[in-house]
């Protein structure tokens, strides 16, 4: 399992037009918000996280485009879904991120968090990557950041079989996988 974070700066949209998803919270103190699917970015580094299945963080350079807003995610290894975000004013440091989803792996894990920051002057990423089998786990997933007991955003995705969403699980060259 790769959880990623990343700072990336990008010019971002008003928080008016915030939470396009039914199921999206966004805090006030969240100045821009957007969520998506994208395929699997270079990653260059990692970070401990002990709280997680794999130990680690990916760190990553840049910020991966979205190939989709929507929130059907199909269960292809390489494929990532996440939350761009900003703060509204200050940084927020030691953000706690919960990922929830169906039981997973050998210990039959349900969620797994770890710490990042969110910048106040670009965007930062916080994301999902399929990289091992035992994660493509099917049924409702979250993406949620707090700020000590404050929810900052969560954002929530449905991970399907890729053959009911081709054109996703195929966008990133996955073909083979549709069988």
């Amino acid at each position: 399992m790769r959880l990623l974070s990343a700072l990336v700066f990008s010019v971002w949209c008003p928080v008016a037009a915030l939470a396009q998803n039914a199921g999206d919270v966004v805090g006030p103190l969240i100045g821009s918000f957007a969520a998506g699917i994208f395929c699997a970015p270079e990653v260059v580094g990692t970070n401990a996280a002990p709280d997680t299945v794999a130990g680690v963080t990916n760190i990553i350079v840049g910020e991966p485009n979205f190939v989709s807003t929507g929130r059907t995610v199909p269960a292809v290894p390489g494929m990532g879904f996440g939350v761009k975000s900003r703060a509204k004013s200050a940084p927020l440091t030691f953000v706690t991120v919960v990922i929830t989803h169906p039981p997973m792996g050998g210990g039959r894990v349900t969620s797994q968090s770890y710490t990042t920051n969110i910048g106040s002057e670009g965007s930062s990423l916080t994301m999902y990557q399929f990289d091992f089998d035992y994660e493509l786990v099917e049924g409702p997933w979250s993406i949620t950041a707090f700020d000590d007991d404050e929810t900052l955003f969560r954002a929530r995705f449905t991970v399907v079989s890729p053959q009911l969403v081709p054109e996703l699980a195929g966008v990133c060259g996955y073909e083979d996988l549709l069988g």
